[in-house]
C-alpha cells in the first residue's frame, strides 16, 4: 500500500519533527507515518548523513540551524539587506513584463519593491505577493490554487503546480533558505522545491536572491535543477568555495549596490 519515494518519506518525517517542536520517538513516527520502525530508521540515518537530523537513544532531533523561523520573524531578519537586495531585483524588471515570485520572505520584500511598477503579470503562490501586487497600477496577479498553509500564507500541491507549469514568465524570482558550496541552494521543504523547479523550467530568466547570513548554511532540501538559475542577487562577495559552485553551473553573480 505505501509505496511513497524517499524524498516524500523524509518530508514527512521533517514534517513531524517539526509539529512536535523538533523532536520525536522514533517509535511514535512510524506509528503517525504507518511504516516500520526499521522504515524510519533508514530514512532519519540518511537526514542524519546531511546534518539535517541528529539520532539520539530511540529518538530523532532536528538540528536547530536547519529549522526554519516562522514568516513574520523571517521578515525582520536582515531586512536592510533583503530591502536592498529587493531593489536590486526590482530594478531588472521593467513594467509590463511578467514574472513569478515565491513564497520566501526575500520575495517578499521583492513584491514590496516592485509596487511602483504598472502592468506587471504575476504569478505567484504567496498570498503576501498577491494582496501587495493586485488591484493596483494594472498589474495582472495568477495566485496558485490550493489551501494555504498557515505559517507563511503558500499554496502547495497539484492545483498550486498546474498554475505555475501552465504560465510562462520572464523572469522568476525565488528566495532560499540555504547557499552551500557543496549543495548548492537549499530549500526548507520538497513542495517549495518542486514548485521552484517548474516555475525555473517555465521561466526565460530565473533569479536566486539571497543575503549573506545563508552563505554555507544547510537546509533540509537541496534544488535539484541548479542548471536552471541564471542569476544569484546577495549583498557581498561570496566566499571562494562558493564562487566555484557558483562557476560550475554557470550562474552569474550581482552583488546589489556594486553595480
Amino acid at each position: 500500500m505505501n509505496q511513497k519515494t524517499t524524498n516524500q518519506r523524509e518530508e514527512e518525517i521533517l514534517r513531524e519533527l517539526q509539529r512536535a517542536g523538533g523532536s520525536c520517538r522514533v517509535s511514535a513516527l512510524a506509528e503517525q507515518l504507518s511504516v516500520s520502525n526499521e522504515t524510519i530508521r533508514r530514512n532519519v540515518k540518511t537526514l542524519e548523513e546531511r546534518n539535517v537530523v541528529r539520532k539520539v537513544h530511540g529518538g530523532v532531533h532536528l538540528n536547530e540551524e536547519v529549522i526554519e523561523p516562522p514568516f513574520e520573524n523571517r521578515l525582520s531578519e536582515q531586512a536592510d539587506a533583503k530591502g536592498i537586495l529587493a531593489q536590486a531585483v526590482a530594478e531588472t524588471i521593467s513594467d509590463g513584463d511578467s514574472v513569478f515570485l515565491d513564497i520566501g520572505s526575500t520575495t517578499a520584500y521583492v513584491a514590496q519593491a516592485l509596487r511602483n511598477h504598472s502592468n506587471l503579470f504575476v504569478v505567484t503562490n504567496s498570498i503576501f505577493v498577491a494582496h501587495t501586487l493586485s488591484m493596483r497600477n494594472n498589474n495582472r496577479v495568477f495566485m496558485a490554487g490550493g489551501e494555504l498553509r498557515a505559517h507563511d500564507g503558500g499554496a502547495f500541491g497539484a492545483e498550486a503546480l498546474d498554475l505555475v507549469r501552465r504560465l510562462n514568465v520572464q523572469m522568476a524570482v525565488f528566495s532560499v533558505g540555504a547557499v552551500n558550496s557543496e549543495m548548492g541552494f537549499m530549500l526548507h521543504d520538497l513542495e517549495e522545491a518542486n514548485i521552484a523547479r517548474v516555475a525555473a523550467e517555465n521561466a526565460q530568466v530565473s533569479i536566486v536572491v539571497a543575503d549573506s547570513g545563508k552563505f554555507n548554511k544547510r537546509a533540509p532540501v537541496s534544488l535539484d535543477k541548479m542548471s536552471a538559475i541564471d542569476v544569484f542577487v546577495t549583498d557581498c562577495v561570496p566566499p571562494v568555495e562558493i564562487n566555484a559552485m557558483l562557476d560550475k553551473h554557470e550562474i552569474e553573480i550581482v552583488i546589489a549596490g556594486q553595480g
